[in-house]
């Protein structure tokens, strides 16, 4: 059959915009108009053949769309009926007569009218586009079955046709689609093409849902299995309680391990309580994996299993010897420890914090004290922690919620009196989660320990017969609160001989274990070890030191391999390059020869001491202070006031009384990659001005360390073992100290003080008389230059070199 359209020719009608709705041909749709621009194009149909153009919008919010912003494919419908409604606005009835797309589109008195062509082909109908209906009839049928919202008797009835046109704008108006899928499909024209778009739709969507249905169908068999078990769970409990069988169910099981635990009479309530919510809930629900995870937490942690304590003060004291050399100050504060245990019944916890830079024991003496005194050994690296629940523990709220590391620790020593290391405790951190040092608070405070809550468990958990002990390489980032809570024993650095008798005694042993080597295959005499610790490693610990005895064992190992196990190496002072290379540190870092305003001064780091060169130079200029080196604010500061007071002293040091006036002064501490800072490099600084000033060379053979007031008194400083042991290293054998560190002198090693020369001085007047290789010019006496008026403060410029 052939059907046959007259010839398209454009026309005019007035358009009006819908919101979310497209009209097909055919269908009969009703909607209310509201809009001014709306109802004029509608009266002005309605006054003439009553056929009006309707056009979707894109967006439905706009409220006076233009022409632009309206899809150019809609339809020309007939206004069946019309009525106005109190409110003003008409409910409208139209019937689509046929697709037509705007050509043009103008704006006539306040509504818009437009071009538009109807687009009408001739078509044949064929074989295939009967058998193309059949297809999209049959498809349409199987989704308005899964379609529950769509009546299927109704619109089966209504698609019954045998028009292709007629046949899928019906069904295309019927689909639940989107807006741009409806108006995708209301802008293809030709019939055949349009009923073959609409079988792809109808594959796709059928697809979907089917899937739709298995998974509800999936869900409500899980559903239906969930309750099944239940409810045969729930049966047997009653045929076995019926039946009388002495068999005990889980619940009872867990019971008897709640009233074994010896759980404070609180807690213990609080168990039995949860355990009966427990029996009352679904096993499948997530609830009860909650309060399952709840019970099993308090059943873990230790609340009355103790380890059996060993109070032997002989055997202590011989634990500590065997695993420490030296620390003899550490070792007696244990000892005082356990001697205290063994007097007092039931004595409180004591919270220990060992202070000293890397590689000095601190970690291995928290084992130490665990081996000597029997108890478990848990340990807690502290490092880079920032958040509060990582030591309280998040509320059972939250999903995943675990309790702290303390509950968790306390859960793996499994008793309730272990040694608990808290490992850099000073690296700890705080954010917008929390401040952990200030959670810490209560676990470190012996009179409220005894009720730590973590806000998991949320009971009182007894941690007073705990021995904490912290570790940390420096205290000033630790909090005060938690400082004055923990008693600090300070680990320095070690002396070369210590180092070699660790090395001796420890390290050789162990590294030759760790490598496979026995006493046979290598034999390291006390040349090697010194020769080590001077050229390969610099530092207040031994760490290095072992590394570097490691890396020899493996290199000979190697040769065991080769050779057989019988090869034995000798490892001495002249041999000790082939393994490790070239010497990576000078035997002395002293200078080659004194120089003009070049000091060594001596600085304490986290890392031990270390020797801080200071160099000036003088150059003409107006009076300006560049200091360079990345110092830090107080290392400026003490720059400042040395210079000030070489100015207040000016003729007394031999210069005039206006120098400044003439000069600019460049202070460089050098390794300026490194940031340094501390209030001890004052009489260092003062010296180098003063040397650089009067031209007088500074002895290369001494160094100093001191802050440096105005009116030149030397003032105290703090790490002083650290500071001479860094000047041993460095070769250097004559120190200008302090007077009010010479109390100190007392706790330092024998071989310091027999190997050191110190002096021990009170202003900088003694300082200069020392460090200069000859005495200062004199213009005036010393008591004309105190009463030397005041001058202005040079400018200070840090950083850079100044200009004007």
């Amino acid at each position: 059959m052939t059907a046959s359209k007259e010839k398209n020719e454009p026309r005019k009608l007035p358009m009006m915009p819908i919101r979310d709705m497209v009209i097909f041909p055919y269908m009969m749709t009703p909607f209310v108009v509201g809009r001014l621009s709306s109802v004029r194009a509608l009266e002005e149909a309605l006054n003439g053949d009553r056929k009006i153009f309707l056009a979707t919008q894109h967006d439905a919010s706009i409220d006076e769309p233009k022409a632009k912003e309206i899809f150019q494919v809609g339809s020309i419908c007939n206004i069946v009926q019309s009525v106005k409604m109190p409110d003003g606005n008409i409910k409208v009835l139209v019937e689509g007569v046929e697709r037509a797309k705007s050509v043009e589109v103008n704006d006539r008195d306040g509504f818009f009218v437009a071009t538009v062509r109807t687009g009408k082909t001739d078509f044949e109908m064929t074989p295939a586009v009967e058998q193309l209906m059949q297809r999209v009839t049959s498809l349409f049928e199987q989704y308005v079955k899964l379609q529950q919202s769509l009546n299927y008797e109704t619109i089966i009835a209504t698609v019954r046709m045998d028009e292709p046109a007629k046949l899928s704008d019906t069904i295309a108006a019927n689909l639940q689609m989107g807006i741009e899928e409806k108006q995708e499909l209301l802008g293809i024209f030709d019939p055949a093409a349009r009923l073959a778009r609409i079988a792809d739709v109808l594959d796709i969507e059928i697809e979907k849902l089917d899937l739709d249905r298995n998974i509800q169908s999936r869900v409500k068999r899980q559903m239906e299995r969930a309750q099944k078990e239940y409810y045969l769970n729930e049966k047997i409990k009653a045929i076995q309680k019926e039946l009388g069988r002495g068999e005990k169910s889980e619940f009872d099981e867990l019971r008897k391990k709640i009233e074994a635990a010896g759980m404070p009479k609180e807690t213990l309530e609080k168990a039995i309580q949860e355990l009966k919510k427990l029996e009352a809930m679904p096993p499948m629900s997530a609830e009860s994996t909650v309060s399952r995870n709840y019970i099993d937490w308090l059943l873990a942690v230790p609340w009355k299993k103790k380890s059996k304590e060993t109070r032997s003060i002989d055997f202590a004291e011989k634990v500590l010897n065997e695993d420490h050399y030296g620390l003899e100050k550490i070792k007696e504060r244990i000892l005082e420890f356990l001697a205290v245990r063994q007097l007092v019944k039931n004595p409180k916890g004591s919270i220990l914090c060992f202070v000293g830079p890397p590689g000095v024991g601190k970690t291995s003496l928290g084992m130490s004290i665990a081996k000597a005194t029997g108890r478990k050994f848990v340990r807690l690296s502290l490092g880079g922690v920032r958040d509060e629940a990582e030591i309280r523990g998040h509320r059972r709220t939250y999903i995943g919620a675990l309790p702290g590391q303390i509950i968790q620790h306390m859960k793996r020593a499994g008793t309730k009196n272990p040694v608990f290391l808290l490992d850099e405790v000073d690296k700890m951190a705080s954010d917008f989660r929390g401040d952990p040092a200030s959670a810490l608070l209560e676990v470190l405070d012996p009179e409220q320990n005894t009720t730590f809550q973590d806000h998991y468990l949320d009971v009182d958990y007894d941690l007073s017969q705990v021995l904490f002990v912290a570790t940390a390489n420096v205290l000033h980032t630790v909090p005060a609160p938690l400082q004055d809570r923990m008693e600090v024993l300070r680990l320095q650095g070690y002396t070369e001989q210590e180092k070699l008798e660790i090395a001796k005694q420890y390290l050789v042993k162990k590294q030759r274990e760790q490598t496979g080597l026995n006493e046979k295959n290598v034999v390291f005499t006390d040349d090697a070890i010194l020769e080590i610790i001077r050229k390969y490693t610099r530092e207040a610990g031994v760490r290095n030191l072992e590394r570097e005895i490691g890396n020899v064992c493996r290199k000979v190992a190697r040769r065991v391999v080769k050779k057989g196990a019988k090869h034995k190496e000798e490892v001495t002072g002249e041999s000790i390059s082939e393994f490790l290379g070239v010497a990576r540190f000078r035997d002395s870092e002293v200078h080659e020869k004194s120089e003009v305003g070049l000091v060594t001064g001596l600085a304490w780091t986290e890392v031990g001491g270390s020797i801080l060169t200071t160099e000036v130079t003088v150059l003409d200029g107006k009076g300006k202070l560049t200091i360079t080196g990345q110092l830090g604010d107080v290392m400026q500061e003490s720059a400042q006031a040395a210079l000030a007071y070489i100015r207040g002293r000016a003729q007394a040091l031999g210069l005039s009384r206006e120098f400044y006036r003439n000069v600019d002064l460049h202070l460089h501490v050098p390794e300026g990659a490194i940031p340094k800072d501390g209030p001890s490099a004052g009489i260092t600084m003062a010296t180098a001005l003063a040397s650089a000033l009067a031209k007088i060379p500074v002895r290369r053979d001494i160094a100093m360390t001191g802050e440096i007031t105005l009116r030149g008194k030397v003032l105290p400083i703090g790490g002083l073992k650290e500071k001479l042991l860094a000047a041993l290293r460095a070769g250097i054998f004559e120190t200008i100290l302090p007077k009010a560190n010479e109390k100190d002198v007392a706790e330092l090693p024998d071989n310091i003080k027999n190997s050191m020369k110190l002096h021990f001085v009170d202003t900088m007047d003694e300082v200069l008389a020392l460090a200069l290789e000859s005495p200062l010019p004199s213009l005036v006496s010393s008591e004309a230059a105190e009463v030397l008026t005041a001058v202005p403060p040079a400018e200070v410029v840090s950083g850079q070199v100044a200009r004007q």
